[in-house]
């Protein structure tokens, strides 16, 4: 009994999903195994946010039918057999459209449901930062979730109750837009407490697949939904969001102290051990962790923190504006001579989100292996430009053309962008100069990510003008973005090249005053 009563204090810390695991492993569960948990946890977490936030592109066609060549690209089964708009409009899956969207102005009208998600989602974000680093991570992510997954559905509510009230519709997307904002700062903040900077950037470079995972469930399962009536495509990923949501209040321990791990001992956040601190002077951790938290003011004045975030200011612009009109775009670009439909130009647009996920992983690896964030992430940016260039001016010739080209192209635009609001929030968010004051992941992902969410909802908004009077403009507006993008990196990448050139003349120094030893045959 004496060795029973023991572990009972030690479980009663203990979530209920590990304290689960533990008595189907009959053991206590490993530090790696804790990470495993965290990194599957998470990328559902999140995976589940986007699924839920891709729903309204998928249900546009349903509720304004003048809206198909935006709706149904995610539905390529379907429309494939539906190429005249005729025979569009009088489809099963559209119906007659959905008042207050059925009216001539109703893209208009869908237009301004998704600007008012982005806007409060992006000032939702700074806040949803500073609350995070506050309070227990796990409840603030479940919260996040079910409040989510309960307005998502509510949306969906409003096919059932027959509601054509534009104002409930907005209320319910704007409610979901700021619990949708506790999602990205919380889980960063998580995965950034379990894995030190050591292979950082590549674990959360291949863990930020996530967001295309989430695009695509989402999609196939909102389409699936909308035979059934399209307020189904928002209830299923509603009520899939809050069932994660359970999943992560069972089994997410938000820090290793949180189940009684010293961090320490796992090599975290230790420049004596890894050298950090030398090679990395803006990007550097502390090897303490405290739990006071760091205020929004504070936070911003972190080194690095600034130009990052205006970084990824320009960088969404760019990301976002592939997302909202590259479809478009494809559909109405003579590629070979020839226009492709709405199918299949919805099918080539997701090879963007597939070079985006290289870009990720590629970027991430490569600052590990140069420990150099600001400039992989600067390199990637200028690469973007040419890429953005050739994709405009030959992605016509054909369609093998056009697919190399837009690889190419998502890869470098999505590949700092995927490092920025990863590996390097994790970074910063346990900055070196916070001394005392560590605890502020959260808020550090909040305000680089808010940020770049604002410029993600500027970019779509902006090419929606542009693209009337010229595509050519619309690429040189993004080449320029990218430019910017890469120039508010600079002193920061003259930092870490003085920091790689004195290890590099301290390493010949040394070297160069070893004695050689002679070995007598």
């Amino acid at each position: 009994m004496g060795p029973l009563s023991e572990l009972v204090p030690e479980n009663q810390n203990k979530l209920y999903g590990i304290q689960f695991l533990e008595c189907v492993k009959k053991s206590r569960l490993s530090y790696r195994t804790y990470q495993a948990i965290v990194l599957i946890v998470t990328f559902l977490a999140y995976a589940s946010y986007h699924a839920a936030r891709k729903t309204t592109s998928i249900v546009k066609s349903a509720l304004d039918p003048q809206s198909t060549e935006v709706g149904l690209k995610f539905i390529p089964w379907r429309i494939t057999y539906l190429s005249e708009p005729e025979e569009r409009r009088f489809s099963w899956a559209l119906g007659d459209g959905w008042a207050p969207f059925s009216g001539s102005d109703g893209t208009a009208l869908l237009g301004e449901l998704d600007l008012a998600f982005l806007c409060i989602y992006a000032t939702g974000m700074y806040f949803a930062g500073h609350i995070g680093d506050r309070m227990n991570l796990r409840i603030f992510l479940t919260i996040g979730m079910i409040g989510t997954g309960l307005f998502t559905s509510l949306f969906g509510v409003g096919y059932w109750a027959c509601v054509h009230n534009l104002y409930y519709f907005l209320i319910m997307q704007m409610v979901a837009g700021l619990f949708q904002s506790t999602g990205w700062p919380s889980v960063v903040a998580v995965v950034g407490n379990w894995f030190g900077k050591r292979k950082r950037g590549l674990i959360m470079g291949i863990w930020n697949a996530h967001t295309s995972v989430g695009n695509i469930s989402g999609s196939l399962i909102a389409a699936a939904m909308l035979s059934y009536g399209w307020g189904w495509s928002f209830v299923v990923p509603g009520f899939l969001i809050a069932f994660i949501g359970l999943v992560v209040f069972l089994f997410l321990p938000d820090s290793p102290e949180s189940v009684g791990i010293d961090r320490d001992e796992h090599e975290f956040h230790s420049p004596r051990k890894t050298g950090e601190e030398v090679r990395m002077p803006l990007l550097g951790s502390n090897s303490e962790v405290k739990e006071t938290a760091v205020g929004f003011i504070q936070a911003w004045k972190i080194p690095g923190v600034a130009p990052f975030a205006l970084c990824l200011f320009f960088t969404k612009l760019v990301a976002y504006t592939f997302l909202y009109w590259l479809p478009f775009y494809i559909s109405h670009t003579a590629i070979d001579g020839k226009y492709l439909s709405s199918g299949a130009a919805g099918n080539l647009s997701t090879l963007f989100d597939v070079g985006g996920v290289i870009g990720g992983i590629l970027a991430g690896h490569m600052s590990d292996r140069l420990d150099a964030r600001a400039i992989t992430a600067a390199s990637f940016m200028y690469c973007a430009i040419p890429a953005l260039f050739l994709y405009r001016s030959y992605g016509h010739i054909s369609l093998a053309v056009n697919i190399a080209l837009m690889l190419i192209t998502g890869m470098f635009v999505n590949g700092p962008y995927a490092l920025i609001t990863t590996a390097v929030s994790a970074d910063l968010g346990t900055h070196s100069s916070l001394k005392e004051n560590s605890r502020a992941l959260a808020t550090v992902t909040a305000i680089i990510d808010g940020t770049g969410s604002v410029g993600a909802a500027i970019g779509p908004l902006l090419t929606g003008y542009i693209s009337a009077f010229s595509w050519s403009a619309v690429f040189t507006m993004l080449m320029g973005a990218a430019l910017i993008a890469g120039l508010l990196l600079t002193r920061l990448v003259i930092a870490e090249l003085v920091a790689k050139m004195a290890e590099s003349r301290s390493q010949t120094s040394a070297a160069s005053t070893t004695p050689a030893v002679q070995i007598d045959v």
